[in-house]
């Protein structure tokens, strides 16, 4: 077994893995950008590392420097987590080229190979699972998805070669949307995976979304732990998921368990993964296959008893799964709810700030996952989960009345999809486990969103809230490295209050804003289009002296890992663009400036 362990990720999944080393003695480094110094996941691992600004790019997704971090500070093996570079190939493949350290994963050759979603579909064929009628190669024209969308009939999906989650999809009615959402598409392909390659297949109206939880190791052990259905979503993101699924009878059940063992055998895969599935009218089709854990890997934990990160250390060890197929029995039903700083009110909209309220439920029954505590600050520079709540019962009906009452003891003092949460757990549809990956986007109303968040959003004011600028306890950081300093007497005022200074002596900043000024002088906010949140600029839509309607885009804002469309409050001609592809810019920043 390993001896020390880096976790390239960061929140509850980091904690999630550090808690798996911890119970197999396995000492833990913990790495984090400038935003995160003063994170659950810096506290809880046994040595920490600064890899650099807040910027996932420049931190996070910097992967030659966190395998310089493990090997200054002696790791033997890098596990990646979820997000971030858990999916990237080239890394693993860097990390199994390094000396003395492991991969905690399926090999880079599986990743690649499972990773382009046209070879994972021609693959998922060859093992006899059924695939969405689609192309098996990335189409290259907007002429071309034309052609494939009289072929197929609409809608059919254009999506990122390396994307997932929903990001890198648009779904296509028409021939007159096709330009845009192909161009949209490889942007974001291109924004979130550094792939803008997409391919084409068939849209499936009112499916459920249905994954195979498997492990897989080097000894030619192959088990599928049951199934999750997450197909309550929004905006093709996953809202709620739980274990078993209520849309499978037992035939369906074991064909499409047994698809996807067959399919990861076909691919030579070791570790944990998930086969996604769509399922419609009694037949299952082949999505995608995720080569890493999941954020939901919780719920088929509960229903198993089996501890999924342990047994990924342990396979990636080299040992050997202590179970067979015959071995996994699914006992009882549990649900997962990610809590997370979005405001269902307003679209889902981010919502970060200040914990000034942290309460979460306990109970029979009831497990959190975070990595946050009373007094954090939720950060526009990830995404936007704040912990996972995941509630498991003897039967579904136990599950959804345990969750109702674990629900509503959860206090958080922002906004969040609690509310939300509270409202499905009312919902007849939901109960009756009828709905489908379109519901929320198409059923739920924006009034009755409104309304369950005027009637249980937990979020409280926090212009009072401060850090705690009195206390003697000190971190800073040594070539890098963090410490946390206990000092004797009065603190510098310099050197107090959240994350007091680095080493150099410049305290922790926040993250650079566009001044909302171009060379024709400052803006005024009554003129402009302003940020609703904290985010990058994707894009820019229209330059000085355009003519724009309203409701018609003028730049696109990622924030917490959406895509957001800011739109021209009224018609009008464009006077200024205060921004420009990749600046950042906070709530209010101007963006564009009409008249």
């Amino acid at each position: 077994m390993f001896e020390k362990l880096l976790v390239a990720n960061r929140g509850e999944i980091a904690v999630r893995v550090m808690s798996a080393c911890e119970e197999l003695g396995i000492e833990t480094v913990a790495v984090y950008s400038d935003a995160d110094r003063d994170a659950g996941h810096v506290d809880y691992a046994d040595e920490a590392y600064n890899v650099g600004p807040a910027p996932a790019s420049e931190s996070y997704l910097d992967g030659e420097t966190i395998i310089e971090v493990a090997n200054r500070a002696g790791a033997d093996a890098i596990h990646p987590g979820y997000g971030f570079l858990a999916e990237n190939a080239a890394f693993a493949s860097q990390v199994e080229e390094a000396e003395g350290i492991s991969w905690v994963g399926p090999s880079s050759d599986a990743m690649t190979a499972l990773g382009e979603k046209t070879n994972a579909r021609r693959i998922m064929q060859a093992a006899d699972v059924p695939v969405v009628p689609g192309t098996t190669e990335p189409v290259e024209s907007a002429a071309e998805v034309r052609e494939l969308g009289a072929e197929f009939g609409y809608p059919i999906a254009i999506k990122a070669e390396g994307g997932g989650g929903g990001r890198g999809m648009k779904i296509v009615r028409g021939d007159d949307e096709v330009e845009d959402a192909f161009e949209s598409a490889k942007r974001e392909g291109e924004a979130y995976f550094d792939n803008d390659s997409v391919y084409v297949e068939k849209f499936l109206e009112a499916p459920k979304h249905v994954e195979v939880q498997i492990l897989a190791d080097e000894h030619g052990t192959v088990l599928h732990l049951g199934e999750r259905d997450c197909s309550l979503q929004r905006r093709h993101q996953k809202v709620i998921e739980e274990a078993p699924s209520p849309a499978l009878d037992s035939r369906l059940r074991e064909a499409i368990g047994n698809a996807a063992r067959r399919g990861v055998r076909e691919a030579d895969y070791t570790n944990a993964g998930t086969v996604e599935f769509l399922v419609e009218d009694g037949e299952f089709y082949f999505m995608e296959v995720n080569t890493r854990i999941q954020v939901e890997h919780t719920v088929s934990e509960e229903v198993t008893g089996i501890d999924i990160v342990r047994e990924q250390l342990r396979i990636a060890a080299g040992e050997e799964l202590p179970y067979t197929q015959d071995d996994i029995e699914i006992e009882g039903h549990a649900m997962e709810f990610r809590i997370n700083a979005e405001n269902p009110a307003n679209g889902f909209a981010p919502t970060p700030g200040t914990l000034s309220t942290y309460d979460p439920p306990g109970g029979l029954g009831v497990r959190i996952d975070d990595a946050i505590t009373k007094g954090d600050v939720i950060a526009g520079d990830y995404d936007s989960m704040i912990a996972k709540l995941i509630v498991r019962a003897p039967t579904r009906v136990r599950c959804l009345e345990r969750s109702r009452r674990a629900l509503a003891h959860f206090d958080v003092g922002v906004e969040t999809t609690i509310p939300f949460h509270r409202l499905m757990l009312d919902d007849e549809t939901f109960r009756t486990g009828a709905h489908t990956t379109n519901y929320l986007d198409e059923t739920v109303s924006d009034d009755d969103l409104a309304a369950a968040v005027e009637r249980w959003s937990t979020a409280v004011d926090d212009d009072g809230a401060t850090g705690s600028g009195s206390t003697n306890d000190l971190v800073v950081e040594v070539e890098g490295q963090r410490f946390d300093v206990a000092v004797t007497g009065d603190v510098p005022r310099a050197a107090s209050g959240n994350g007091g200074a680095d080493a150099g002596g410049s305290a922790t900043g926040s993250t650079a804003s566009s001044t909302g000024s171009t060379g024709s002088g400052q803006v005024t906010a009554s003129d402009a289009v302003t940020a609703e949140m904290q985010g990058t600029v994707l894009s820019v839509n229209v330059s000085p002296g355009d003519q724009v309607a309203q409701g018609e885009v003028v730049c696109v804002l990622e924030a917490m890992k959406m895509e957001n469309d800011v739109v021209a409050p009224a018609a009008g001609s464009v006077a200024d663009v205060a921004v420009a592809d990749g600046d950042t810019v906070d709530m209010g920043d101007p963006l564009v400036v009409l008249e």
